[in-house]
């Protein structure tokens, strides 16, 4: 299992934030399309994993709802997965979180996104619900983790 470094870093590294995204996730995304999506936001928070030095992951997360805070995105490099820095990446989001007063993350993942899945099943994440994304014309699964009760739902 890998080490990464999970770092939280600021909208000045948005940049490095924007070339891993591209990297991972099509279709590509412009530093524009970050900047509006967290604009306004509370409690931002931005993580970069580092691998010897290297930036090979991220997540982008921020408030949701008081007491509730929304994992946006998580990304690994192709050449760093199933090394465990996606679970790295957010053990270090449940560990802001708590820190910073939130009892649950939620986040959304595709239903074809099994490693993702497996990942947060885990992690202690639970499938709460699903919704239709219009965008991708796809179905999302919307899964919970609580933080006051060891992860499981009430």
């Amino acid at each position: 299992m890998a080490n990464a470094e999970i770092i939280v870093v600021g909208l000045g590294e948005l940049g490095t934030i924007v070339d891993l995204y591209n990297e991972v996730f099509r279709p590509s995304r412009d530093r524009a399309f970050f900047e509006r999506r967290i604009r306004g936001r509370v409690n931002p928070l931005i993580l970069m994993a580092r691998m010897d030095g290297r930036p090979v992951g991220f997540s982008v997360c921020y408030e949701n709802k008081p007491g509730t805070f929304y994992c946006w995105l998580i990304g690994v490099l192709p050449d760093y997965r199933r090394s465990g820095i996606a679970s790295q990446v957010m053990e270090a989001i449940a560990a802001w979180a708590s820190e910073n007063g939130y009892h649950t993350i939620r986040f959304e993942c595709f239903n074809w996104q099994r490693p993702m899945l497996h990942v947060a099943l885990s992690q202690n994440y639970a499938i709460v619900g699903m919704r239709f994304d219009r965008q991708t014309q796809d179905n999302l699964l919307i899964l919970e983790h609580s933080l006051t009760d060891g992860g499981e739902e009430e």
